[in-house]
């Protein structure tokens, strides 16, 4: 016997601007996650290059629900496109313009966590060689060349990645 699969709720149906006072309240919203989300990420940028990573990570939550209301608004402003480009053109060319900031800005932002990650990485990495190494039992063969070790002088090593 099969199991029934689950139904998945209807998705809800996303508001358009139907108005100019919709649509300008619609590009303020916009606007206004986009430069929360920004102040955000250009803190996290900065604590990130200071080596602060634990508090990096508290704005994580907020961090999640801004960016939460911003999928929200673009979907909205996708269904509002027609209108818009109608309606409120000018609204448009300035949100694009504030986008294109907005994603410059956010590359910077990705380019330091990618850069942190690969430190990090590189550190472990190496402490993880030098634990190896010095685990492994220095022995020759009989032809004077050094051994390589076998699986069993290898030590695993365990990192927590909670900080």
């Amino acid at each position: 016997m099969t199991p029934h699969p689950q139904r998945q709720p209807a998705p809800a149906q996303i508001p358009m601007a139907s108005t100019p006072a919709e649509a300008r309240k619609l590009a303020e919203n916009m606007m206004e996650v986009m430069s929360a989300l920004l102040g955000l990420v250009e803190r996290e940028t900065e604590l990130v290059r200071a080596g602060k990573i634990r508090e990096a990570m508290a704005f994580e939550p907020k961090k999640t629900e801004l960016s939460r209301r911003y999928a929200n608004i673009v979907a909205c402003l996708k269904a509002s496109q027609k209108y818009m480009t109608q309606a409120a053109p000018e609204l448009l060319t300035t949100l694009h313009r504030h986008h294109d900031t907005f994603r410059a800005m956010l590359q910077i932002n990705l380019t330091v966590l990618a850069t942190a990650h690969a430190v990090s990485e590189s550190v472990i990495r190496g402490v993880n060689t030098e634990i190896q190494r010095r685990n492994i039992p220095n022995t020759y063969t009989a032809a004077g060349r050094r051994a390589t070790p076998g699986p069993r002088h290898m030590t695993p090593l365990a990192v927590s990645r909670s900080l």
